[in-house]
């Protein structure tokens, strides 16, 4: 009897272990990725990101999590930081997400690192990119329109800049990269862009608008903010 019992203990569990095999799994749950927020630069508009956008839908966001976002490029970055905010309020509150990413090209780094350094950003972005951003000022700014004060905010030493990298550039739990070009005519020095805290990638000869549109750097983004 015990022979048997043994038996057919055995057999039972194998049929388990044969069924385990032959049942099927359920299905993984797919990631949703991170809705994402794209800031143009100075005199720059939504449609900059048109390619990149559609090279994120290509790659598997859906179309509703994404938003190109326009605004005046001529007013203070101090508020276009308020209406970044606004946009990413927004943003999550459209899709149910806790938290956006943020990728920008240009001058918009500088408003959204206000953002997410004096108005609470922080709590609400995961990844942050920089493509090409005056973060530590341009030589460029020379030659835009000095009453125009997003223009004079750019420049090297403003004070808008001093207090911004003031302490920590890369503030809070926010993912942050920058990506610059080796030979950006318009960010000068070409290592304005680089933060510290940030993961730092050179692109290599990049022109400054190419950033927008170059295969590499969108491939580049897509995988960071992944």
């Amino acid at each position: 009897m015990r022979r048997l019992a043994r038996a057919l203990s055995a057999a039972a569990t194998a049929c388990a272990a044969v069924a385990a095999v032959l049942l099927p799994s359920a299905p993984a749950q797919a990631v949703v990725p991170d809705p994402v927020l794209f800031v143009h630069g100075y005199k720059g508009g939504a449609w900059n990101f048109d390619l990149m956008v559609s090279d994120f839908k290509d790659s598997g966001w859906p179309a509703d999590r994404l938003y190109a976002m326009s605004y005046n490029p001529l007013q203070s970055n101090q508020t276009m930081a308020a209406q970044i905010r606004d946009q990413v309020n927004a943003l999550r509150a459209r899709t149910g997400a806790a938290k956006v990413d943020v990728v920008t090209h240009s001058m918009g780094g500088l408003g959204s690192r206000w953002y997410l350094k004096f108005l609470g950003g922080t709590s609400s972005v995961d990844d942050w990119v920089s493509l090409g951003g005056p973060n530590h000022g341009t030589n460029a700014a020379q030659v835009c329109d000095w009453a125009v004060a997003s223009c004079k905010e750019m420049a090297v030493g403003s004070s808008f800049l001093t207090q911004l990298n003031a302490g920590d550039e890369t503030p809070g739990a926010v993912n942050y990269g920058t990506f610059w070009s080796s030979c950006d005519e318009l960010i000068n020095p070409d290592t304005s862009t680089v933060l510290s805290g940030a993961t730092n990638t050179n692109v290599g000869c990049v022109e400054h608008a190419w950033l927008l549109v170059s295969e590499n750097v969108s491939q580049l983004t897509r995988n960071f903010v992944r």
